[in-house]
């Protein structure tokens, strides 16, 4: 060792270092295996860091500000400790040649000294990376977007949402639609598309609802969309959580999505403020109820209503795929045709065509077709996905009740529409209304039922005024529920065929109701028996004949519908139902109403409307009747055409209304010995009937009990009257007029207030027609005025045509207050070939609740009681030839322009038939 002495005294000597200096030197090699070897321990600590980092981030956890810098210090540190790791180990080799010191002593001094600084770095970092906590929960993003497939068809409806987010009047908005509509697909466009995109919202909530609501969950999502500790709302009340969101939402500009809301949230529970213009907030719903949108008070409610037919299709063949489409060249006009079985509903649309993708041939695809139309709930996710998602608005329906009125409808065809008042006498022959004390209640009831399934959006309203109907899909689930669904296949028969074959009909035994359309039913070779049969319809206008004893085994039944039906004499038999109820003949081709009729006494609904070949009634078969309390006896005018083409150039038969005839009554002209029948009736509650002849009209304005039952009344051909002053009728819900040549004045009978002017307390409590809607004036060519409609207050829907002395409609009203509200509740207001006609209303009227005004061919007519407030938030259309127009006279010329846009030309109206 004497040969490096002299060489640590050189080097102690020249830089003056302490020993402690010398053994960074000394201990070089020592000290880079400590620093190697704590850099691969700190690298251990650093990966399981990572790990639980990662862990808690795929939890939607974001890593703390201090795990992070801490993980991105140990990089740079291996950086640093490699170089140094890298520097020592070419310094050690670089040592003399047979000995332990370095060539260069400076350089493995400065080394050493580094490797130690930096062990005690590595050691101190390595300490620092035991962490409790590595990742708190991420804060919400303002819009979460949600998942989303391409749309079609919602474009329009999209731009409507978004011009109603904009509006700050407008703070709750609704959309409604029937199940499979599309509502939540709209409403994940507007938040994806353009609530995310917008500059006006701080916050959008989500919150899928549905049933029953949970306001707890609720107010739970709201809450984890803000960053507040758990702690502080977990364990409270739904009080306390309410008053948490309320202090939150309160200083934001938010957006809440409900989705699928089956009943009425109170916002105020939850703790949502009320949006408004103030705070700029919105509330977006989703319901299959336009109900649940009033109740939750939204400002607008927008339907969101099924495809178009070329929509439907394009979305159909999405689904159905390319590879299909191009299979076979048959096969997409086939797929056109299935398209149309869904009837633009998407989620029949969607399900459907993903169900026909890959098959290739037109066969596979026909049987489809057919089964589609014939046993709908056979097809591949009908049964199991599309039927199970409509039923949920079928179980959210209040009572029993309404659930069997539901059902009811589904026995009519595809697209066949019903009058609300046939389809509630239907039902009250069934016995569904039979809670209600009376025929009103049941009528009212009834009424009810069908506005309530229409909120619902089960059934939809029909092309005409209070016709109603329901949606193929609908229609088919309605089905489903009826039969397969309750395990009753045998037990709802409901067939359209050309020719029942006998064989088909025996099938039909355990039949409970049968809904037929056929030209023809073939003979039976054993009698027919239906024991279970309660309800029996044939709808259409085919059916000529009944095979013989087919009524003879009915036992229980309870309705018998044959409107429309061709037949011209009663079926054989048809004495022997005397479990019967209801019986429908409307619209038959019968020529008289025989005395086998006489047996039915359990009749409680008899309908005989527009029997335009109908000529006598026998005698007593009314009065024997004895439990009926409606009765429709009403002959549409137009039909008389149709009689007329049937009958032969050659042949002038006239009706048997003669009185020589002991065994009938007139129906017709001078019927007075049939509303004597009817008087006698002791339940007769409800009737419907068309007067002709003065002795007729005598007949029944003497009678306080004709007038009290009486509900539409149609006077017509009143020979020889020129005055007619209408008594008190309470109940009376229409009235049409027409053919009375010689009428010139009509005046309504006020039983009080006489001498004293006009009592408006009285006109509105007692008037003398509190329930007329509807009154249509037709062909009364000497009629002057209609001044007698002020005692009219809840008239709807007034029709005058072809009187051509009438100057005035409302003419001298002296003494009626200015703010009575004359007309304040007309809907549709149709004039036509008035040539006389100067005035409707001396004044101008504000008509709150007028939709239409159709004005044709009154030239006369040269102004309108209009000023800028008449039906500022009603009108919709007003249909008048354009010429006409702009020859009218206006107060000023802003009213013409208020009113002008509401212009729709003659060519393009739609003529509405007035039915009543």
């Amino acid at each position: 060792m004497d040969f490096c002495g002299p060489i640590l005294d050189v080097v102690t000597r020249v830089w003056d270092c302490t020993a402690k200096h010398a053994r960074y030197i000394m201990d070089l090699q020592e000290n880079m295996e400590s620093l190697r070897n704590a850099m691969e321990e700190l690298k251990n600590v650093h990966g399981d860091v990572k790990r639980r980092v990662e862990r808690e981030e795929q939890r939607q956890m974001r890593r703390t500000n201090e795990v992070d810098g801490w993980l991105h210090t140990v990089l740079a540190m291996e950086i640093q400790v490699n170089q140094i790791l890298e520097e020592g180990d070419q310094e050690i080799q670089n040592k003399c040649h047979g000995t332990c010191c370095p060539k260069n002593c400076w350089s493995s001094y400065k080394l050493g000294k580094k490797a130690s600084k930096k062990l005690g770095a590595v050691t101190e970092l390595r300490n620092k990376g035991r962490f409790d906590v590595v990742a708190d929960s991420l804060p919400q993003a303002p819009v979460d977007e949600r998942p989303m497939k391409n749309t079609v068809g919602l474009d329009l409806m999209y731009k409507d949402v978004c011009r109603c987010i904009q509006d700050e009047q407008l703070g709750i908005i609704g959309l409604y639609g029937m199940g499979g509509a599309g509502k939540t697909t709209l409403m994940t466009k507007v938040n994806n598309e353009f609530i995310k995109a917008s500059k006006d919202f701080e916050i959008a909530i989500w919150v899928v609802v549905s049933r029953p609501a949970n306001l707890g969950k609720v107010q739970e999502v709201i809450l984890n969309k803000f960053d507040i500790p758990n702690d502080r709302w977990r364990n409270k009340t739904e009080d306390e959580k309410a008053v948490e969101i309320f202090n939150v939402l309160k200083a934001k500009r938010f957006v809440l999505l409900l989705d699928d809301v089956w009943d009425q949230i109170d916002l105020q529970t939850l703790g949502v403020p009320s949006p408004n213009s103030q705070n700029k907030s919105k509330v977006i719903l989703t319901t299959r109820s336009l109900d649940v949108c009033r109740r939750m008070e939204a400002q607008r409610s927008i339907e969101v209503k099924c495809l178009t037919e070329e929509e439907a299709i394009n979305l159909f063949k999405e689904k159905v795929g390319q590879t299909t489409l191009n299979s076979h060249p048959e096969i997409p006009q086939l797929a056109e045709i299935a398209a149309e079985e869904c009837k633009g509903l998407p989620l029949a649309l969607v399900t459907i065509g993903r169900a026909m993708a890959g098959k290739n041939t037109p066969q596979e695809w026909e049987r489809a077709i057919q089964i589609l139309k014939t046993y709908p709930s056979k097809l591949s996710g009908m049964g199991d996905h599309v039927f199970p998602i409509l039923k949920f608005s079928y179980d959210n329906l209040p009572i029993d009740t309404m659930k069997a009125c539901f059902l009811y409808l589904a026995i009519f065809p595809e697209d066949h529409e019903i009058f609300y008042m046939d389809l509630i006498c239907l039902w009250i022959g069934e016995g569904f209304l039979e809670e209600c004390d009376t025929i009103d209640e049941a009528f009212n009831q009834g009424h009810d039922i069908i506005e309530h399934l229409k909120t619902a959006c089960l059934f939809q309203s029909g092309n005409d005024y209070e016709m109603v109907k329901m949606h193929d899909v609908i229609r088919d689930m309605a089905l489903w529920l009826a039969t397969a669904y309750s395990g009753n296949n045998n037990k709802v028969v409901v067939e359209e065929k050309a020719i029942v074959e006998a064989y088909q009909v025996s099938k039909w035994k355990e039949a409970q109701t049968i809904s037929l359309r056929t030209k023809r039913l073939e003979e039976f070779t054993v009698p027919w028996n239906f024991p279970n049969l309660s309800t029996l319809i044939f709808y259409g206008g085919y059916l000529k004949t009944f095979p013989s004893g087919f009524f003879h085994f009915m036992p229980i039944i309870k309705v018998l519908d044959l409107s429309g039906t061709r037949i011209t004499e009663l079926p054989i038999g048809i004495g022997k139902l005397v479990t019967l109820e209801y019986l429908n003949l409307s619209e038959t081709r019968l020529r008289k109403l025989s005395m086998e009729l006489k047996t039915l006494k359990r009749i409680r609904v008899l309908l005989l409307d527009d029997m335009c070949h109908l000529q006598m009634v026998s005698k007593e078969v009314i009065s024997n009747l004895s439990m009926m309390k409606v009765f429709a006896l009403v002959f549409n005018e137009s039909l008389k055409g149709e009689k007329a083409s049937q009958s032969s150039s050659t042949e002038k038969e006239e009706p048997k209304y003669s009185r020589e005839n002991s065994q009938a009554l007139n129906l017709w002209k001078n019927n007075d010995a049939l509303l004597e029948e009817l008087e006698g009736l002791e339940h007769i509650n409800w009737v419907c009937f068309q007067i002709e002849g003065a002795l007729s009209v005598q007949k029944f304005l003497s009678s306080q009990k004709l007038k009290n039952v009486m509900r539409n009344l149609i006077l017509r051909n009143l020979d020889g009257m020129t005055f007619l002053q209408f008594p008190r009728m309470p109940h009376l819900l229409g009235l049409t007029m027409d053919r009375c040549e010689e009428l010139q004045e009509i005046k309504v009978d006020q039983e009080k207030g006489r001498g004293q002017g006009f009592v408006a307390d009285y006109y509105i409590t007692n008037s003398n027609f509190w329930c007329l809607r509807f009154v249509r004036i037709a062909e009364l060519p000497k009629l002057l005025d209609l001044t007698w409609l002020i005692y009219v207050p809840n008239l709807e829907n007034l029709s005058v045509r072809h009187c051509e002395s009438m100057e005035e409609v409302i003419g001298d009203a002296n003494g009626v207050p200015e703010n009575l509200g004359i007309f304040s509740r007309l809907e549709d207001l149709n004039l036509e070939d008035l040539p006389n006609l100067r005035s409707i209303s001396r004044r101008a009227l504000p008509f709150p609740s007028l939709t239409e005004l159709l004005v044709r061919r009154c030239p006369n007519l040269r102004k309108l009681p209009l000023d800028s407030n008449s039906a500022r938030n009603s009108l919709k259309t007003i249909d008048v030839e354009q010429h006409w127009w702009k020859g009218l006279q206006w107060e000023d010329d802003t009213i013409r322009l208020t009113f002008t846009p509401y212009l729709r030309s003659v060519k393009e109206a739609l003529i509405k038939c007035f039915r009543l």
